[in-house]
């Protein structure tokens, strides 16, 4: 895929995928994937006459997968007019990507996007034709919302668009912005304006977005979908347990029994790496900066230590921590001869990739796509998995589907709440019977019956909370 540096967004630009010639591939996966997705099927059964979301325009920027592509198809069949782009440059399945494009619906993805078609792709996803933008948002670590809201504020000050970039990531946005402003000094503002909210799909764009509360610069309503119980359990741990081998052997074909295996970061995607490297036996290893995540880690029988007292024995590295910096270039020196290091948590600077491409006494391999070796002066190399960025999307297709229609469904109904019901600026939860509701629609996929209480034994429970809440946490 070629384009320009700075190609101009056109909102009338029906699709870039690509090849439009994999959508028949893409149609055998997807009908594959809605069998295994019965959360979302169910959904458009339940609401598929309704259409509850008829006229809403909604963006979404999240990976473009076979099973986002049922979570696309699903909105469009409640009414919805959609437009899409994948939140990171390795994730999206260029057939997947081709069957939606060929749907219809206007679709910017592709495998291996520079920053700067990144950028482009956001922002496309971002612009409907006749100068509108979304009134809904699906976002997936909050880059459309800081798109909208970095946008917004340099429509204010545009000076901000001015300032040094930290990373290379950001550069590419400050030149995409002011790329838009050229043309469009109020595209922001207007598009601000009609925004009714987003939901959020990951621990990361959750992190930004109570951030952003807290600081009293959110600029619309949002429902961190994250923390739903089937979500947060399902794909943050469940997803990834069997995510992370399928990229990791997909990339390097290692044999992880016996080998010694670096989790940095015991949250719910740590615990779900952590138990899928034991169970093909790899040693497991965690690294913690919380007392609580460190003795439940602890408990489960792993070591508990710091990097730097394994970083010259293990074998694999994995970040899960959705922090900066986790793994930087001197950790990497002393690591044994082909290591393997990759990162599954949310924030592509977990691992210091940038600093190591510019060490001068560093040459880089690439063995395939997504897969580098980095090869040090004294002699030793490791070997990196995709760029530090996601790994199971980089290097495999991310988590199953069955896991991800558990996301997509708490997606479906924080859409239909946001178009539905007008809020205040804040972040939002979904109620807790809603996330009762995805759990029960899947059960019957996995030939499961509920047990059923008697009134004196529900009299005893109580009353259960009912209702959409703020900012509470409730866990199983």
């Amino acid at each position: 895929m070629n384009m320009s540096k700075l190609e101009k967004v056109d909102a009338n630009l029906e699709y870039r995928v690509k090849d439009i010639n994999l959508a028949d591939a893409g149609a055998k996966e997807v009908e594959l994937a809605e069998h295994e997705m019965p959360g979302l099927i169910e959904l458009r059964n339940k609401y598929g006459k309704e259409k509850p979301l008829k006229g809403a325009r909604i963006t979404g920027s999240l990976h473009m997968t076979v099973q986002t592509a049922v979570l696309i198809e699903t909105l469009v069949e409640l009414g919805a007019d959609v437009r899409w782009a994948s939140c990171n440059i390795f994730s999206t399945q260029d057939e997947a990507a081709a069957y939606v494009a060929k749907k219809g619906i206007p679709v910017f993805a592709w495998k291996g996007e520079t920053l700067d078609e990144y950028w482009w792709c956001t922002a496309q996803a971002l612009s409907f034709p006749g100068d509108k933008g979304p009134e809904l948002i699906v976002d997936d670590g909050g880059d459309a919302t800081l798109m909208v809201t970095l946008g917004y504020q340099a429509e204010q000050d545009p000076s901000l668009l001015e300032k040094k970039p930290g990373a290379w990531d950001e550069e590419a946005l400050l030149n995409r912005l002011k790329n838009i402003m050229e043309d469009n000094k109020q595209k922001w503002s207007n598009t601000v304006k009609e925004l009714r909210g987003i939901s959020e799909e990951t621990t990361t764009g959750v992190h930004r977005l109570y951030q952003s509360e807290k600081a009293g610069t959110l600029l619309f309503p949002a429902i961190n979908v994250n923390d739903s119980v089937t979500k947060s359990k399902f794909d943050n741990n469940y997803g990834n347990r069997e995510s992370l081998i399928d990229g990791i052997k997909r990339a390097t074909d290692i044999m992880l029994a016996g080998k010694k295996a670096v989790v940095c970061g015991y949250g719910g995607v740590g615990k779900g790496c952590a138990q899928g490297l034991a169970a093909f036996g790899a040693r497991v290893i965690v690294t913690e900066i919380d007392p609580i995540c460190a003795l439940q880690a602890s408990m489960e029988g792993y070591e508990v230590t710091t990097i730097e007292d394994v970083v010259s024995e293990a074998d694999i590295f994995v970040t899960a921590t959705g922090n900066k910096d986790v793994i930087t270039v001197e950790h990497m020196r002393q690591m044994k001869d082909k290591a393997i290091v990759s990162n599954i948590g949310h924030f592509d600077n977990e691992i210091q990739v940038e600093k190591l491409e510019e060490s001068k006494d560093v040459e880089k391999v690439n063995i395939k796509p997504q897969v580098d070796q980095y090869k040090f002066s004294d002699g030793h190399s490791i070997i990196m998995l995709a760029e530090g960025r996601l790994v199971n999307l980089g290097c495999a297709t991310g988590h199953p589907s069955f896991v991800m229609s558990n996301s997509f469904a708490n997606q479906v109904l924080a859409q239909i709440d946001l178009w539905k019901n007008k809020r205040d600026i804040g972040v939002y939860r979904l109620p807790k019977e809603l996330d009762e509701e995805v759990a029960r629609t899947h059960l019957k996929h996995l030939g499961i019956k509920l047990t059923k209480m008697n009134k004196e034994q529900s009299d005893y429970l109580g009353h259960p909370v009912e209702g959409p809440y703020k900012s509470e946490h409730y866990r199983y």
